[in-house]
């Protein structure tokens, strides 16, 4: 596939989001002509996307209606799908309407690049469907286990894009990203909610369980992934990891979040945010081998420079962050 974005026309779904809105700023950098799709809100939200008209064009809707989304695919060359629901503690109480955003939402994407004959599909997966890794660093060789209802359904969006491929043909690569973080992230996730927290002026950082580890991506990272992987014809029927490859615990990453922050401040188990029993994921580490060698991919913003940057996004947006009303 051509290496030149320029001109290119480009749909993002869910590109309202964090890492969407992250991946169309580096798509309009690149020259692509970028179509964003969001989810419709009857007040008009438009997420990070919002006054930005003039640059994108932006068009409302769901993943589940595929006449929607079929006539949003209508002359792209090109479709990034990372619409999704992607908080795991909700999973547990609306397993059902996963299925129906992750799974059939992916079925509608993935068919509309069928008969629209897009060029190139990127499907977002999640490091999540791995489990607690069996062999570390993860290789894209893992077992892939079922842990909440949300991997669940992530495994099956997985599944659906790569038989599209094998069954007709469709030019699909499935990207899995690590944990990524950075700025626009809600304080849904791990590094927002302890950061929001210190610049509050908390002096205890509540969270769920510490000993977990994970491998955190800074976004703009995981954005130059997306592109790369849809660069890579090497990579069409396959998974790509996208990771730093650093292991961190929650624990030892709350103390490094004090210190970036400038905090005075100690740690504390919220019960309401750790997982059921056998649902925690206790270890990630990302094998990144295939982004490498197959895509010429590889992180550039070590974990300290990136929590710095992020540390600073989230000090002048507390407002928008409103961590003291996290919700599941």
């Amino acid at each position: 596939m051509s290496t030149s974005w320029a001109g290119r026309k480009v749909l993002v779904t869910g590109g309202e989001g964090f890492i969407g809105s992250t991946l169309v700023d580096h798509l309009l950098a690149l020259g692509a002509e970028v179509r964003a799709y969001v989810h419709y809100k009857p007040y008009g939200s438009a997420g990070y996307l919002a006054g930005r008209e003039d640059d994108v064009d932006i068009v409302a809707g769901d993943v589940r209606d595929g006449e929607r989304v079929s006539e949003s695919v209508r002359g792209c060359d090109t479709v990034f799908h990372l619409a999704a629901l992607i908080g795991i503690p909700y999973s547990y109480v609306a397993p059902e309407s996963y299925i129906q955003t992750n799974v059939v939402g992916t079925y509608n994407v993935v068919n509309a690049c069928r008969h629209h004959d897009v060029g190139r599909m990127v499907h977002t997966s999640t490091s999540e469907t791995y489990g607690t890794a069996l062999t570390a660093p993860i290789s894209e060789d893992h077992p892939l286990q079922p842990q909440s209802p949300y991997s669940a359904s992530k495994i099956g969006a997985d599944m659906m894009a790569l038989s599209f491929k094998h069954s007709f043909d469709v030019p699909v690569a499935v990207i899995r990203p690590f944990n990524t973080y950075g700025p626009r992230q809600s304080a849904r996730a791990v590094i927002p909610t302890i950061l929001s927290q210190l610049h509050a002026g908390a002096t205890e950082i509540k969270l769920g369980s510490t000993t977990p580890t994970r491998d955190f991506n800074y976004v703009d990272d995981t954005a130059r992934g997306f592109i790369a992987v849809a660069d890579s014809d090497r990579a069409l029927g396959h998974v790509i990891n996208v990771g730093s490859g650093r292991e961190i615990s929650i624990g030892d990453l709350a103390e490094l979040l004090i210190t970036v922050s400038g905090a005075d401040a100690k740690v504390a188990v919220d019960q309401s945010r750790v997982r059921p029993d056998n649902s925690e994921v206790e270890r990630l580490l990302c094998d990144n081998t295939r982004a490498r060698e197959w895509c010429g991919w590889e992180p550039q913003v070590p974990l300290e420079e990136g929590l710095r940057r992020t540390s600073d996004w989230v000090r002048d947006h507390l407002d928008r962050l409103e961590a003291k009303n996290y919700q599941i």
